[in-house]
């Protein structure tokens, strides 16, 4: 009757994607997946035969969010043409992927079985690379554009993990990347944090032999720093909150016990 499995590549080539995700690819009818260069495909193709890219459907002036629903439209197709379909993605498919999600809805709405296997994201990789522990003060996470254009709140006692912003602004394919906007990225982290509070601009590492890129930077020069397309910000906490005395007092813990 047709089934989809949705799942991760993982970041690094061949190294993170798990042995669960590797049998959906390698006993699938058909797979159809979207990852990051020529390299990668040729090796999905390599672990399947009838593995066929989703890349194409990307377009410069066509919105991701057209380009997102061509894609799970093509998955779609496939599932009720009654074959099991794998489609797999770049990192984990749950993370900043919409055509993933959208597809596993419909399949589901239609009666076809569907589920997401987890994987590596880039957010994984970063806590790793940068030795951060997200629960030790908190973890915002946020795409940059939306970011900006629901002016979210930020504690800055808390970490600041802004995704794409070598693309801020951009609803488009920007194959190259566009710096453009980081301006208006700055202005807006400076209402929250000191100039000379410092980022972390990463790009995780693409394949086993590689090291990641980190850059250190001053939130006031993030515009003018070598920000790379695939790049992902993270702001460390500024200030530290003091704990709520009356809500210690209420859950009976002594301050003393906090880190």
């Amino acid at each position: 009757m047709g089934s989809l499995t949705v799942v991760g590549t993982g970041i690094q080539l061949g190294a993170q994607l798990t042995p669960e995700a590797r049998v959906a690819i390698t006993e699938a009818d058909e797979v159809l997946y979207v990852v990051t260069d020529a390299l990668v495909a040729l090796w999905m193709e390599r672990l399947n035969p009838r593995a066929r890219s989703l890349q194409d459907l990307y377009a410069e002036g066509v919105s991701r969010r057209r380009t997102y629903d061509a894609m799970a439209d093509e998955i779609m197709a496939a599932v009720r043409r009654g074959r099991d379909v794998c489609a797999a993605f770049y990192g984990h498919p749950g993370v900043f992927v919409d055509p993933s999600h959208v597809a596993i809805r419909r399949a589901r709405a239609e009666g076809y079985p569907a589920r997401m296997l987890p994987a590596v994201s880039a957010e994984d990789c970063l806590f790793a690379d940068l030795g951060v522990n997200p629960g030790a003060a908190g973890c915002q996470s946020y795409e940059a554009t939306d970011f900006l254009v629901r002016r979210r709140a930020v504690d800055p006692s808390a970490a600041l993990v802004l995704w794409q912003v070598g693309i801020v602004g951009r609803l488009d394919l920007a194959p190259e990347g566009d710096r453009s906007r980081l301006p208006v990225l700055v202005e807006y982290l400076l209402e929250f944090y000191p100039p000379e509070h410092e980022a972390l601009l990463y790009e995780a590492a693409p394949y086993p032999a590689c090291d990641p890129v980190i850059e250190d930077v001053r939130l006031a020069d993030v515009a003018s720093a070598p920000v790379g397309r695939l790049a992902t910000m993270y702001v460390p906490p500024s200030e530290r909150r003091r704990p709520d005395a009356a809500m210690l007092a209420r859950l009976g813990i002594p301050e003393t016990h906090l880190r």
